[in-house]
């Protein structure tokens, strides 16, 4: 291999892991971030005077653990399945996640952090099922009573209980898959976008939605998922990526070394 082909390889390959260890970094950073995906690089040899590129960097959709919060309104998926939640001002605008830390808002839609709200059957009272697709809001109480708690089940069933002693199931949260997760493009926040690519199972949510049926997870209401970074892991391929960019920055040093020798030859 010529020394200006050594010097070419050296450093598309401190390229390459750079960006391995820049993904390393991302997934320990976020070892505590509510349902994060942590990502896996891949890395492909081209031609001998070309080197190591990166081929692939790809979301892990693995399952994390789920941990209690107590608090009803935090959802934590078990099994496949990602919520919907829906731009409230543009319902055509939905997006993807695994983060069920959700809250009733003032207007009575349950809703994540950044005010998305999670889609489902709605419409629901105490003589009629929710059957109405649309965002998750709580319904009106019976005349004469106040809303006393709301629990969800592990069928996504949202049931409101009244001061009169009745109860009614007003919603029910709805589950999507995906056929091909990982082509889903990750947009910040724990959402996920670009849809179409990432082939839905049913275009539309609908009934095959429901959690628990058709491959579906359940829902887990008062915990929320965690990381799915196995810490250990990333420190294994930390030390592998590190050792491996400093191999490569020494092959550099020495490639203009010799250089430097070679034309202080030249000009002798």
């Amino acid at each position: 291999m010529a020394l200006l082909g050594t010097l070419t390889t050296s450093v598309s390959a401190l390229d390459a892991f750079t960006t391995g260890l820049d993904t390393v970094g991302n997934n320990i950073a976020n070892i505590n971030t509510t349902a994060f995906k942590g990502s896996d690089v891949s890395f492909a040899d081209t031609y001998s005077d070309v080197g190591t590129q990166v081929s692939l960097v790809s979301q892990n959709f693995t399952q994390g653990a789920l941990a209690t919060t107590g608090n009803p309104s935090d959802l934590g998926i078990s099994g496949n399945g990602f919520f919907m939640v829906a731009d409230p001002t543009t319902t055509t605008n939905q997006y993807a996640t695994r983060d069920g830390q959700f809250t009733f808002n003032a207007s009575g839609y349950l809703v994540n952090a950044q005010g998305l709200q999670v889609q489902g059957f709605t419409g629901g009272t105490a003589s009629a099922a929710p059957a109405t697709l649309g965002s998750i809001k709580l319904g009106t109480p019976p005349t004469g009573a106040t809303l006393q708690s709301v629990t969800i089940s592990t069928n996504g069933d949202v049931v409101e209980a009244y001061s009169d002693g009745t109860s009614a199931v007003t919603n029910q949260v709805l589950l999507q898959n995906f056929s091909a997760p990982t082509n889903l493009s990750n947009l910040g926040n724990n959402l996920f976008g670009n849809l179409a690519s990432a082939a839905p199972l049913t275009a539309t949510l609908g009934a095959t939605n429901a959690p628990a049926q058709g491959g579906l997870g359940t829902i887990q209401a008062g915990s929320l998922e965690q990381s799915n970074v196995d810490l250990t892991q990333e420190f294994s391929n930390m030390i592998t990526l590190q050792r491996a960019f400093d191999a490569n920055a020494r092959m550099v040093t020495i490639s203009d070394t010799i250089l430097e020798d070679v034309v202080n030859m030249k000009s002798h």
